[in-house]
């Protein structure tokens, strides 16, 4: 159970630095820039110089604030998305909390983060980091709908909430994974062909749809543009961690950029197959049995957590792709977007899932 974590700790850690870099380069390339290139080849060093100002930085509070609400705040916001990483199946046999309601109790922890946010701007003293923390918990709370429907469709399908069966399902070595888009295969079966045939967005092909409010709800869930209304830019301020510094507001970033690779594992896990390979069996060429292995070895869990990594970076790499895309919207366009448009047809596609479900058992 502590490997898993202890990897992902270090991956949450080093996740900032990569991700930060990953995203100056990708919005500099969008908007024809060079971006970071003074610090080192091709500006690598920027990331290191960037961590050293902050850890030298004075770590300023100020006088009117709740002092002991204002330091606990980052720390637990960090804590409620770290928690999460423990539900996350790295491979076939690795998984820190092998848990039967996983995605539930997934869903469950990560919400702890409104009461960190809210925490952070109450205790501030501030106006604008209390008007931001409001913003950023009212979003949060509403886009937590069609994202909670839309892992309801995928629980409904799989019949578990378990994340770990969720991915043995859509692999080679599931017995369950007979269905070639919903209907079962009479001259070829899916368990042998894998690959990407077997993922839950193949299976059931308005689960695609069901990813794609999947992940919109997720860019309002890690405030990310064009849903990140907590931090008003033209007011030049910051919105609930405005008055922090230092390392407390390093710590808030290290916690959103954890947000953001958090979600992205989860949609691999519940649509995009998971640790399994994409690759499928092509008559004699076993591809998918050769870039999976036997599940338990280490040549397994060496392709797992590739497969599963390399998932959820793609994820993180549209993320930034949208944020330096589309502009920000108004406060009204996001509630609008959230339940008129994204909560009914989330519900729709429950409704579907289930007599898909059905039609399957018959």
């Amino acid at each position: 159970m502590f490997l898993p974590l202890l990897i992902f700790l270090a991956v949450v850690s080093a996740n900032v630095i990569v991700s930060v870099y990953l995203e100056r380069k990708v919005s500099a390339f969008i908007q024809d820039r060079l971006g970071p290139m003074e610090v080192g080849k091709w500006g690598l060093l920027q990331l290191f110089a960037d961590l050293i100002k902050l850890l030298q930085k004075e770590d300023i509070i100020p006088s009117a604030v709740d002092r002991k609400l204002f330091k606990f705040a980052p720390y637990l916001i960090f804590a409620a998305i770290f928690a999460g990483y423990a539900l996350i199946p790295i491979s076939s046999d690795m998984q820190g909390a092998h848990l039967e309601t996983g995605a539930f109790l997934l869903m469950s922890v990560i919400s702890l983060d409104i009461i960190g946010i809210l925490m952070a701007g109450w205790s501030s003293n501030n106006k604008y980091s209390l008007i931001g923390a409001m913003r950023s918990v009212a979003q949060i709370i509403s886009y937590e709908v069609p994202l909670g429907l839309c892992i309801l469709c995928v629980v409904l399908i799989s019949q578990s909430l378990d994340l770990q069966e969720i991915s043995f399902q859509q692999g080679i070595f599931s017995a369950d994974a007979n269905y070639l888009f919903g209907i079962k295969a009479l001259d070829i079966e899916t368990t042998e062909v894998g690959g990407f045939l077997t993922w839950n967005i193949f299976r059931s092909p308005f689960l695609l749809i069901a990813y794609v409010i999947f992940f919109i709800a997720t860019l309002a869930e890690a405030n990310r543009a064009p849903f990140d209304l907590p931090e008003a830019e033209s007011e030049l301020i910051a919105g609930f961690h405005t008055e922090y510094s230092g390392f407390r507001w390093a710590i808030l970033f290290l916690a959103e950029y954890g947000m953001m690779l958090l979600v992205s594992f989860l949609g691999a896990v519940l649509f995009l197959g998971s640790w399994n390979s994409p690759l499928p069996n092509i008559g004699p060429i076993k591809l998918a049995y050769w870039t999976s292995g036997d599940p338990g070895t280490w040549p397994a869990h060496l392709w797992g957590a590739f497969w599963i990594f390399s998932k959820a970076y793609l994820g993180v790499l549209i993320q930034m792709w949208v944020r330096w895309t589309l502009p920000r919207l108004r406060i009204d366009q996001l509630m609008y977007l959230c339940w008129k448009v994204l909560t009914p047809i989330a519900l729709v596609l429950v409704v579907i899932s289930a007599i898909w479900r059905i039609l399957m058992v018959l």
